[in-house]
């Protein structure tokens, strides 16, 4: 069976009920729901929160949420590995069906879309991988970054040999957090994700704001309305 595990806590300090608040006429975890149910790659697309209200709306748009998590795995140090274990072995054992491949969709990526799904389900294909995570392009070069002393020198910032134009340096990229795709060996590892048979889905920057403050939802409600 291929599952989709979208995680949403209620609690966020720095958006407050993020998941659930109006993006472009609906709420932002809706987004994430239709893609993954559009897709048409999974057998099932579970919502994990702790949030009755989550619960209600992703319901309402298609998901299943088969229960609120439980007190332990719904704290601020709980991690995401523990919330896919507990829902997959729950699954298991409540389904009698063995998990196949996992994907985690987090609903903080709302301009991630069903099309990125089947290809990030075609690389894994393709490259017979055991796991396939998103990324994208870094927006500005790593070669023009470094850390600063206390004095806020900038002796040594850059490195003689990468002062050069931008198009000229080696491009580097980053996690998106738009999607985590992989086989059932990596359920209670993810730590172990970043190895050898695990390959890259090369999303665009601009389908790859992941939503943690109030600008990072302006403009990817700017994008969404504009069909960015």
């Amino acid at each position: 069976m291929n599952i989709a595990i979208i995680p949403a806590r209620g609690g966020s300090k720095r958006l407050p009920g993020k998941n659930i608040k109006d993006l472009a006429g609906k709420p932002m975890i809706a987004w994430t729901i239709e893609a993954a149910l559009d897709s048409g790659v999974f057998d099932y697309v579970f919502v994990s929160t702790d949030s009755e209200d989550i619960a209600i709306i992703s319901k309402d748009f298609g998901a299943e949420v088969p229960f609120l998590r439980p007190d332990e795995i719904s704290t601020d140090i709980a991690t995401t590995n523990d919330v896919v274990t507990h829902l997959v072995e729950w699954f298991e054992e409540e389904y009698n069906r063995e998990v196949i491949t996992v994907a985690i969709l987090q609903p903080t990526s709302p301009l991630r879309n069903a099309q990125h799904i089947q290809e990030a389900f075609k690389v894994m294909k393709d490259m017979h991988a055991k796991a396939v995570i998103s990324v994208c392009e870094l927006e500005h070069p790593i070669q023009f970054c470094n850390k600063l002393d206390l004095d806020g020198s900038m002796n040594g910032f850059i490195d003689s040999k990468n002062i050069k134009r931008t198009q000229d340096l080696e491009p580097y990229y980053r996690l998106n957090g738009a999607i985590y795709l992989f086989g059932r060996s990596y359920v209670n590892s993810l730590k172990s994700l970043y190895s050898k048979g695990t390959y890259s889905y090369i999303m665009d920057s601009s389908a790859s704001i992941d939503i943690d403050t109030k600008e990072d939802f302006k403009l990817a409600e700017f994008f969404k309305t504009n069909g960015v």
